[in-house]
């Protein structure tokens, strides 16, 4: 999720009886729920630094220990500070006790564990278990911005002001709200991949050998059969890319309406993409499956090639839908392109137009396979 979720969210938290632990609770609360997030200074490295490292460490088991100290070191020290400062100046100090360590502690981890919690549903994922296992994780639920929960966190915070009583209360139907949302989400999820099959039509091709794992267990998760920093193997691609089958159908939220997906055909040599609205269901009789979006995934002896430099390696260990394309010039040399189809943008009908974005990697190869050029974004 986005900070401004995270902050809103930290602060309704503070509004509960997790407040009652005393003075610097809400401050632990805000500190916390953006901690993981600290990974952002990565990009001193370059934007390839930062996503080769992004929700990495910061979002995983050392990441929720270690931020829960500093976070509540911070509040502690911050808290008493005050405090002592306020007693100088004769003014009057927080009528709450300040928290004990232990207790800010225990609540900074809650914090930074629930910033994971809220980036998991999303169809951006997170790695919760790095630095032990790189692998992304995701449920598809929930965009990365939510503008209704953003709205309800919001009302809730301000319309509380008049009171604690009514904050507390604020605070609890905020949260009801935000529970009642992510349901509505999930199902709404289930039902776009269920219809997914419809969608594409007849020419959808039978499920892969390895579709089983695929689609095995409650989460979605990626890479399979690599670790997150390692070069796929081209070998098992091109193979792959022989046989035209089914690996996945996927659905993605989107950023104003529950009921609006884009439901992504993940195949052996293509991705193709539909939007569905679950109000406005398309007649089964029509055949609007020829409108499917199609996103070309070849793996040529220059993709192979390619997937072995920094670039390559990264990208593809962050991109759950890498659509690639080779262009081969005159003189051999070769010029490679992977866009994440998560992150397309607009109806794009040629691939060759799409417009590249920030999740957009590209190699130049001279024609004994030498790095000429390799960057990330457009």
């Amino acid at each position: 999720m986005d900070n401004l979720t995270h902050s809103l969210f930290g602060l309704t938290l503070g509004r509960t009886s997790m407040g009652r632990a005393g003075s610097g609770t809400t401050l632990t609360l805000l500190l916390a729920s953006n901690a993981p997030d600290i990974d952002i200074v990565t990009t001193a490295g370059g934007a390839l630094s930062y996503l080769e490292w992004h929700r990495g460490p910061t979002h995983g088991p050392l990441g929720v220990l270690a931020l829960g100290v500093v976070a509540a070191s911070i509040a502690w020290c911050g808290t008493r500070l005050w405090r002592a400062a306020s007693t100088d100046r004769s003014a009057e100090p927080p009528a709450d006790p300040p928290a004990s360590f232990p207790a800010l502690w225990a609540v900074a981890t809650v914090g930074v564990m629930c910033h994971i919690l809220m980036d998991l549903p999303t169809s951006y994922g997170t790695r919760p278990l790095s630095p032990f296992d790189w692998r992304w994780f995701a449920h598809d639920w929930m965009p990365i911005v939510d503008i209704y929960l953003l709205i309800a966190l919001a009302a809730g915070l301000l319309i509380g002001r008049r009171s604690m009583a009514a904050g507390r209360r604020l605070a609890a139907l905020a949260l009801l709200f935000m529970a009642l949302n992510y349901g509505v989400r999930a199902t709404a999820h289930h039902q776009a991949v269920a219809h997914g099959p419809r969608l594409f039509g007849p020419l959808l091709p039978e499920r892969c050998d390895d579709a089983a794992e695929r689609s095995r267990g409650w989460i979605d998760r990626w890479p399979l059969h690599r670790d997150a920093l390692a070069a796929p193997v081209p070998d098992d691609e091109r193979e792959r890319s022989a046989k035209r089958c089914l690996a996945e159908i996927a659905a993605i939220p989107d950023f104003v309406s529950p009921f609006r997906w884009r439901v992504i055909a993940d195949l052996s040599n293509a991705y193709e993409m539909r939007t569905i609205n679950l109000l406005a269901l398309p007649d089964p009789s029509e055949a609007d499956w020829r409108l499917a979006v199609r996103h070309p995934n070849q793996w040529t002896p220059a993709v192979a090639a390619a997937a072995q430099t920094r670039v390559g390696t990264v990208f593809l260990g962050f991109s759950r839908f890498p659509s690639v394309r080779s262009v081969v010039g005159g003189s051999g040399d070769a010029t490679v392109v992977w866009n994440d189809i998560r992150f397309a943008i607009g109806r794009v009908t040629d691939s060759r137009r799409e417009r590249p974005n920030f999740f957009t990697a590209t190699v130049r190869l001279d024609r004994d396979g030498g790095v000429v050029e390799e960057k990330l974004g457009p």
